[in-house]
């Protein structure tokens, strides 16, 4: 189980001036469950995953996982104990090659068959990939896709993926949503996602709305998306905005 409590986020900007992007949010989120978390651009979804995985430091308050107070511990403690990130933009790692990433990610020897196997999951020709270093040769969806397959071989009990359909394509975003099924079923781990995607939003247990730093709203998906989708001012069909021109 994840707790946040009383997590706040100031910065300074050019003038000097305190900024506060988190405020105050207490969230408690349940193990083995598939959380969407959504809302206007430049709310603070991002620094609040970041936050999360140890990326940022909160300006106050607390995060405990599994009962253990997180808080001032390293992106690689966080990992060590089980949660995984994948960033809205991929890493590139000039002279490291696919399957050193996954390798590296699993934590232990694993063959290249394997490490095939989580390409292809992933919608990609493993054979294709797995000798290619991960630098900017890759496309933005490949390295997106290569990026996910590391979360596969983590198998991590906490998985949070920024944005994860950034960057890909129709056929492939459909390949993301089973990824994401496949995941949940074979680690019995929990998935926080922040996407403006419907499809997303719609495979989600609960959907958190985060706005202006605040969580607006934190209910179950299939009694809040109506509403969610009701409310929205355009929206086509696979995607959720905000605001017009907002995806």
């Amino acid at each position: 189980m994840l707790e946040l409590k009383n997590i706040s986020f100031t910065v300074s900007d050019e003038e000097n001036r305190d900024k506060e992007i988190i405020k105050d949010i207490s969230l408690t989120l349940e193990d083995d469950k598939f959380i969407a978390i959504t809302g206007p651009n430049g709310g603070g979804k991002s620094t609040l995953a970041k936050i999360i995985v140890g990326i940022e430091k909160p300006t106050s308050g607390q995060i405990i996982w599994n009962g253990q107070d997180i808080t001032n511990l390293s992106i690689s403690e966080r990992a060590d104990l089980g949660i995984s990130f994948a960033f809205q933009q991929p890493v590139r790692f000039k002279g490291i090659t696919v399957f050193d990433l996954i390798k590296l990610a699993a934590g232990h020897q694993i063959s290249r068959s394997e490490a095939c196997e989580y390409l292809s999951e992933v919608g990609l020709c493993a054979r294709d990939y797995v000798n290619r270093e991960v630098d900017a040769s890759l496309s933005g969806g490949e390295i997106k896709r290569i990026e996910i397959a590391t979360i596969l071989a983590r198998g991590t009990k906490l998985s949070i993926f920024d944005e994860p359909e950034a960057g890909i394509d129709l056929w492939s975003f459909q390949n993301l949503i089973q990824v994401f099924e496949k995941m949940r079923s074979d680690i019995k781990g929990s998935i926080l996602i922040i996407s403006h995607q419907e499809r997303i939003l719609r495979i989600a247990d609960e959907i958190i709305v985060i706005a202006d730093g605040e969580v607006l709203e934190h209910e179950k998906a299939e009694e809040f998306l109506p509403k969610l989708l009701n409310d929205t001012e355009s929206k086509d069909e696979s995607c959720h905005c905000w605001k017009k021109g907002g995806c």
